[in-house]
């Protein structure tokens, strides 16, 4: 087994998802599912049948104890014919927060997405700021929604956010969310030109990210909030009857 299928790191066993897997499903759905609440957000929601598959397709991360306690997961997805790859559904289980294991994971998913799709543009959609800052360290770089993918399917995924309405409100130009993205062609190009790809110092700039992201967060639900008045007064036109 190669070592980006097997990893251990300290207690933990990070590995690329099989069958060996596939009971795990519905305690991850469940999570999911409670996390979402927890953060009032919303996320694409998945079936315990569409997790099994993504783990017989080799198309999914867990981490557990060398116990075989679950701990943690993420999958991938393609989009456009595999021109976008997305790793998503990072979840960890509560009892095992803050121990760094998100950060092998999304490590873990981002190395089997570069394997599999090569020349595909990785990218995500986040509020987290802790995601943010592991995605910056793989080589991550911010980027407007327009260098999204435009397929349909992929918007879909955040129509159980409670922040939809602003995204569709904005014509997928604008939500809460940041778009993230690593682009493995313009990597290869800039080094085989004699310079080092760009690099996002998250950490150095997270203050200024912070209140960029505080301001962005206020103007935005003020504009739904005045959307939403709107439309509440908005007169009715009663149509007179016929005679």
């Amino acid at each position: 087994m190669s070592t980006i299928e097997k990893s251990i790191i300290g207690n933990y066993i990070v590995q690329v998802a099989d069958e060996k897997h596939l009971n795990y499903a519905e305690e991850i759905c469940s999570e999911m599912e409670l996390s979402a609440k927890a953060r009032g957000t919303g996320i694409a929601k998945r079936s315990p049948d569409y997790i099994r598959l993504k783990m017989k397709e080799d198309k999914a991360v867990i981490a557990t104890t060398l116990d075989g306690e679950w701990v943690g997961f993420c999958y991938v997805e393609t989009w456009e014919h595999g021109k976008f790859v997305a790793n998503s559904g990072l979840i960890v289980h509560p009892n095992h927060r803050k121990s760094g294991i998100a950060t092998s994971i999304k490590a873990k998913a981002f190395n089997l997405s570069r394997k599999k799709y090569p020349e595909a543009k990785i990218i995500g959609l986040t509020t987290s700021l802790a995601v943010m800052k592991i995605n910056s360290e793989l080589g991550y770089l911010p980027v407007p929604f327009s260098e999204l993918p435009k397929d349909d399917e992929f918007w879909k995924g955040c129509s159980s956010c409670v922040n939809f309405d602003i995204l569709n409100r904005t014509n997928r130009a604008h939500c809460l969310c940041t778009g993230m993205k690593y682009d493995a062609t313009e990597v290869k190009t800039t080094i085989s030109n004699g310079k080092k790809p760009e690099f996002w110092d998250f950490i150095k700039e997270s203050s200024i990210y912070e209140r960029w992201m505080s301001m962005k967060q206020r103007i935005l639900l003020r504009r739904e909030e005045k959307s939403k008045k709107k439309a509440l007064n908005r007169p009715v036109k009663v149509l007179e009857p016929m005679v």
